[in-house]
């Protein structure tokens, strides 16, 4: 059994999306999953057991090009897949499963993709809230128990990280995540983490900031804020990197994004930061995470700025209730 999955575009659903993928391999253990993707999730892909291969999707975001999805179809036909699932929701997502000639080629209903699927999955929010259910669903009726996201990361790759990026190799670091890819109605204020630095940080407890270059200069602003009581890896790490890094973790505080999905599937101890999106849709996926969110009747707004000028969705959690999380958290 070969099956191509055509993976979403963000960090966050795609570890969202492993669940099926366990799903998959418990229902056909023999089957062979290969997974399409852009390259810069193929570190993230390689460390999850059930993927076999990573074919790269080499369409921007948003990117349509017909003729080249037309074209990357007719070069998988060969590969002999027998079934394909489609994960993101679009029509144009669905054409190079169409191209290869797939036969039994599986997704959701969405954007007339009548031609282009042939088992089209009507939606039910109500019985599947979450995402990670909603991908799930595709293999067939839910377990009682889903399997959680999980990724790998050894002690040696660890190593390698902290070594690489000059980073002293005995270190138990605190973790903050201040990205959030989505807009900035999602990000716990930079001056709320540079405050939660300075009450956490300490030279058995460093606390470093991890995301990518276009977080930089809020890293930056923490740094600045903390009186230095932060370290700024932000653009510096890759993805890979980064998944290790955050393995090696003590705590990890972020809000909801791409990274906080790594740190729930390597099992970190999380502190997870919500505000106008909901914890009920993407929750993270793990025991030792903690939920904060102020729960205030004007969110979830899913906007990328708060609609309402104020952001004290945001701004009402406080370092120092953070800091008490934290505590409670390492204690467990």
């Amino acid at each position: 059994m070969k099956i191509l999955v055509v993976a979403p575009s963000w960090i966050g659903d795609t570890i969202l999306a492993q669940p099926l993928l366990a799903l998959l391999k418990r229902r056909q253990p023999d089957a062979r999953i290969e997974v399409l993707a852009p390259d810069w999730s193929a570190p993230l892909l390689a460390r999850m057991a059930e993927v076999d291969a990573v074919i790269v999707n080499p369409f921007r975001h948003g990117e349509f090009n017909f003729r080249a999805r037309r074209a990357l179809g007719h070069r998988l036909a060969a590969a002999g897949y027998q079934h394909a699932y489609v994960l993101p929701n679009s029509w144009k997502s669905a054409l190079v499963p169409f191209f290869a000639g797939i036969p039994r080629r599986i997704g959701y209903r969405g954007e007339s993709r009548y031609l282009l699927l042939n088992e089209r999955h009507r939606l039910d929010p109500a019985q599947q809230p979450q995402l990670v259910q909603r991908y799930a669903a595709l293999a067939g009726p839910l377990p009682a128990v889903m399997p959680a996201p999980r990724l790998s990361s050894t002690a040696e790759q660890q190593q390698m990280a902290m070594r690489t990026l000059g980073l002293p190799l005995d270190s138990a670091p605190v973790i903050f995540c201040p990205g959030a890819e989505f807009g900035p109605a999602k990000r716990w204020p930079t001056a709320h983490f540079a405050a939660l630095a300075k009450l956490v940080a300490s030279p058995q407890q460093p606390v470093w900031l991890i995301g990518s270059d276009k977080d930089a200069a809020a890293g930056d602003e923490i740094v600045a804020a903390a009186n230095g009581a932060a370290l700024n890896l932000c653009g510096r790490s890759t993805l890979e990197q980064a998944i290790d890094l955050i393995a090696a973790a003590r705590c990890v505080v972020s809000n909801d994004s791409g990274l906080m999905h790594v740190a729930a599937a390597l099992e970190r101890p999380l502190v997870a930061l919500y505000g106008s999106s909901s914890p009920i849709y993407t929750p993270p996926l793990s025991t030792k995470a903690a939920i904060v969110s102020k729960n205030l009747p004007c969110s979830p707004c899913f906007k990328r700025e708060c609609p309402l000028g104020h952001f004290d969705c945001m701004n009402g959690i406080t370092p120092q209730q953070i800091a008490s999380t934290i505590a409670v958290q390492l204690a467990n």
